[in-house]
């Protein structure tokens, strides 16, 4: 049948994620960084996403496709729910979009909580605050003509760890851990430790740290993941450190989308990270 249904111009498409966010049946996906539509049943034709998409990526247009199943879009979401509820079960997650994968190694974090991975078993790391007494510095790194350039004498004191836990990835970490109890809740893009040098100190101190990378995962995921930590724990305050990109903008919807759907407004920062490390 030829109906109403949105097409994706994908060389308009930065990956913000906001559209994901605006469809309420789920009918598109970030893959590989780009919006698409995940199936033609899924989008209803009304339109709630286009005047989200800030680079008008996004066009109503009249062409033959399938009719909206609305059947299958809610067995969608909530198989979806379902497996984020299932905390530490070790279900399927809510899916991925094909191919959103870190790059670091490809690894997709698309498991359950542990999902037979040791490496992802939960788990609380306690810091001995005398462990680097302060002022000691580290010992000096070798130097060569091929890292001239860098001044042994600038080297800095040693700096410990701040992390209080394991796993950090979002899509690893148990709903259910007491660990989240009574926190600072740290919301972090994946990048910004990595563009600003003080992150441990400035941030992930005395905090709880779970992080994601809003252009390349399910941010719908994010935010069902995020409310469900807040339904089951009393959070203190929540601070969300994001990159000046507007890609980066969808890790603070779903934040904000999470406390609403948790019902359960908690104090909250807003952090922005310029890609030259400092403080927008």
């Amino acid at each position: 049948m030829k109906r109403n249904i949105i097409t994706i111009h994908e060389e308009l498409c930065n990956g913000c994620g906001i559209c994901v966010e605006a469809c309420h049946e789920g009918a598109i996906e970030l893959v590989n960084g780009v919006a698409k539509l995940v199936s033609d049943s899924y989008c209803d034709g009304l339109g709630d996403c286009l005047p989200e998409c800030p680079t008008g990526a996004i066009e109503m247009i009249q062409r033959e496709a399938a009719e909206y199943d609305d059947e299958a879009v809610q067995q969608r979401m909530a198989a979806r729910k379902l497996a984020a509820a299932a905390g530490g079960t070790g279900a399927t997650q809510p899916q991925k979009p094909a191919g959103a994968q870190h790059a670091s190694g490809g690894h997709d974090h698309g498991m359950g909580h542990g999902g037979g991975c040791p490496g992802s078993m939960a788990r609380r790391i306690e810091r001995d605050a005398a462990a680097v007494p302060a002022g000691v510095s580290a010992p000096a790194p070798a130097y060569s003509a091929a890292n001239s350039n860098h001044n042994p004498a600038t080297a800095v004191s040693e700096r410990p760890s701040e992390l209080a836990q394991w796993p950090i990835q979002l899509h690893l970490v148990n709903s259910a851990n007491p660990y989240f109890d009574d926190c600072n809740l740290l919301i972090a893009a994946d990048c910004t430790a990595f563009a600003y040098a003080d992150f441990h100190k400035d941030f992930i101190r005395n905090h709880i740290t779970v992080i994601g990378c809003p252009k390349l995962d399910d941010n719908a995921y994010y935010a069902e993941k995020l409310a469900e930590i807040l339904s089951l724990h009393s959070v203190r305050s929540i601070t969300v450190v994001r990159m000046v990109v507007p890609c980066c903008g969808g890790i603070v919807q779903a934040v904000k989308q999470a406390m609403l759907a948790a019902q359960t407004i908690v104090p909250y920062r807003e952090v922005t990270i310029g890609i030259d490390g400092k403080l927008c």
